[in-house]
């Protein structure tokens, strides 16, 4: 591997280790070491999380003419002044400049990270290089979520503090290694075969924009897993309270292990043709999850543990091809808008799913035949627009 790799995923693993520190305690660190009510709290939160959104659009030029890894690097210094102002926030305003901060540089994190993997992965496919870094940021995510448990466990309230100091270092730590070990990558050129000519941009070019939503709706399933299933275990079922915490240990572990292994099995499939084969074992997954509640309820942990399998050879068959797919179907001399439009996918996803949880008031199936209809949607949208992006954005990760 080279060095340029090793210091991309290197900084990947430390930021994401001290975001799983922090990330899932925000809204606990604020109302019980801040002191805010819990509805000040997550409006305050969630304020500064809105706010944010507008980021992407800036970030993208900022690509363009700066480069991937300048906007990276910007994007980690935003978390760390952000995440220091949660570590200094004694009431709303403070909180709400905290969360402002670290939704920007969250959004512009994301918004050039695709192009700074494309990058560093240099010519040909991206397929490996996408996949990889998905399992080191899975992997070190879930390894500072445990942490954040342990530290609570012996500092006590304490921990709170020591977690999110913790995570501001780790984004300055993760800046200055890109800064100072990552040589600035080549300028990725366009695979051969790609157009040369300039294309409209990103609103104007009606594939790309269904791609961008075909995202989006292959990506409310991950965030449906996240949000719904501790719902549909906890208070439809009424399993154990540790069932949740094992699940996401479970997806975690096998997805930032077995990455590589699911893309070599499946090398040699189009971007499209892999990302469809998950499609139906995502509706095996919503089928036989919804069927848990015709289990005695001794079988429903082992049960739940075992469709989670499901859903994770579906993200391991299709996550990283989908990533690729929108590197390599953006322009080169737009890449970093076009692929800054594609973030937006995942945001309206997170948004969209506490919205069909919610849908378990109604029926306990109501939602998994949504984000199975949902699935299916996107698999049938991706057939009719995979011929219309570029023959080359197509091409399987083994050449």
């Amino acid at each position: 591997m080279t060095r340029s790799r090793v210091a991309l995923f290197v900084a990947l693993g430390i930021d994401n280790f001290g975001s799983g520190l922090f990330l899932p305690l925000t809204l606990v660190f604020v109302t019980r070491v801040v002191g805010l009510p819990l509805a000040v709290a997550g409006t305050a939160v969630t304020v500064g999380t809105v706010a944010g959104l507008a980021t992407p659009a800036l970030a993208g030029r900022l690509v363009d003419r700066l480069g991937a890894r300048a906007v990276v690097i910007i994007a980690q210094l935003l978390q760390a002044g952000g995440v220091a102002a949660y570590l200094a926030a004694d009431g709303v305003a403070l909180v709400v400049a905290a969360a402002v901060l670290v939704a920007c540089g969250q959004q512009a994190f994301y918004s050039a990270l695709f192009a700074l993997i494309a990058d560093v992965a240099g010519d040909g496919p991206k397929d490996r290089a996408f996949t990889v870094a998905n399992m080191v940021r899975g992997a070190s995510f879930g390894l500072g979520a445990l942490a954040a448990g342990g530290l609570l466990v012996w500092a006590g309230p304490v921990g709170y503090r020591v977690a999110i100091g913790v995570d501001a270092v780790s984004f300055l730590v993760a800046a200055a290694l890109l800064a100072f070990w990552l040589p600035t990558p080549v300028r990725v050129p366009a695979e051969p075969g790609a157009p040369t000519a300039p294309r409209r941009g990103v609103l104007r070019d009606r594939p790309y924009l269904t791609l961008i939503v075909i995202s989006t709706l292959f990506g409310l399933t991950v965030d449906f897993f996240l949000v719904g299933v501790p719902v549909y275990a906890l208070e439809i079922l009424g399993a154990p309270a540790w069932l949740p915490g094992a699940i996401l240990a479970l997806f975690t572990a096998v997805t930032s292990t077995a990455g590589t292994l699911a893309l070599r099995a499946t090398g040699r499939l189009s971007r499209p043709a892999a990302m469809l084969l998950a499609r139906p074992v995502v509706v095996a997954w919503c089928a036989a999850s919804a069927a848990a509640v015709l289990l005695p309820s001794g079988a429903r942990p082992a049960y739940l543990l075992a469709c989670t399998l499901l859903l994770a050879a579906a993200n391991l068959i299709s996550g990283g091809r989908l990533n690729a797919l929108a590197e390599a179907a953006a322009p080169r001399h737009a890449r970093g808008r076009y692929l800054s439009a594609f973030q937006y996918a995942f945001t309206v996803a997170g948004v969209l799913a506490p919205s069909v949880v919610a849908l378990f008031s109604v029926a306990p199936w109501l939602p998994w035949l949504t984000v199975a209809t949902l699935s299916v949607t996107g698999g049938l949208a991706l057939r009719w627009v995979a011929p219309r992006l570029p023959a080359h954005a197509l091409g399987s990760a083994v050449r």
